[in-house]
């Protein structure tokens, strides 16, 4: 009698077992599974060395690594393994550029400002505009802020990185200069390419600000809450 497979094909190309049950009818799973390990070649500790003298013997075992002669005297650290991947940070849906905000933290919290896009880091980078409330260009958290469904139509926005935000490292002191109080000389000043910046912004962006009906005063006026009311049951 002819070997006929025990799983036919049905009309279509369709196999009539699935695969878990011709594995069941074949008994495969009483079949011992012994995986082949590879032979892992050990690496030699030791080397023989020829030695020159006659009473020397002519060779020595040495060791392939040798030992250091001191020791360090504190334990050095050594980092953990870290599988984490940084991954980019996720925009909300009700957040996209043009976008009206509103800012619930830092100091210009309450007011609204309008997004620009988001930069590298996954920070919001966001302005009042500046002419209109007095909100400069900022990086903003999106958590630390509420979407409204005001929106405005930007015109195309010069490149602008995270890295016009970093600040210059203070300078060190030396000796002499270890107990003089230098406050007022260390305070933090705006930079002209930043604040040229601002201002071709706010030349893009006023423009698109006044084209929305009551928009300016919307921008200039701050979010507050009276008793009674509750953000979590409003519709900005």
């Amino acid at each position: 009698m002819a070997h006929t497979s025990r799983n036919t094909t049905l009309p279509g190309g369709v196999p009539k077992l699935s695969r878990s049950a011709v594995y069941k009818k074949r008994a495969l799973y009483k079949r011992k599974k012994v995986a082949t390990v590879p032979a892992v070649k050990e690496a030699a500790l030791t080397k023989t060395k020829t030695v020159a003298g006659e009473k020397n013997g002519g060779t020595r075992v040495v060791a392939v690594q040798k030992s250091p002669r001191f020791y360090p005297t504190e334990d050095s650290k050594t980092p953990l393994k870290n599988r984490r991947v940084i991954k980019p940070t996720k925009l909300r849906t009700t957040i996209v550029p043009g976008s009206v905000v509103i800012l619930l933290a830092g100091s210009h919290r309450g007011k609204r400002v309008v997004v620009l896009k988001q930069l590298p880091s996954g920070l919001l980078l966001v302005t009042g505009p500046y002419k209109i409330n007095g909100v400069p260009l900022r990086r903003v958290d999106q958590t630390y802020v509420i979407a409204t469904s005001t929106k405005v139509d930007l015109p195309a926005l010069p490149a602008i990185g995270d890295e016009i935000f970093k600040r210059k490292g203070k300078p060190t002191k030396n000796e002499k200069e270890m107990f003089v109080d230098n406050a007022g000389d260390n305070s933090y000043k705006i930079s002209a390419e930043k604040v040229a910046l601002q201002k071709e912004i706010d030349a893009l962006v006023v423009p698109a600000v006044k084209k929305v009906d009551m928009l300016q005063s919307y921008l200039r006026s701050r979010f507050t809450l009276t008793k009674g009311q509750f953000p979590h049951e409003m519709q900005f």
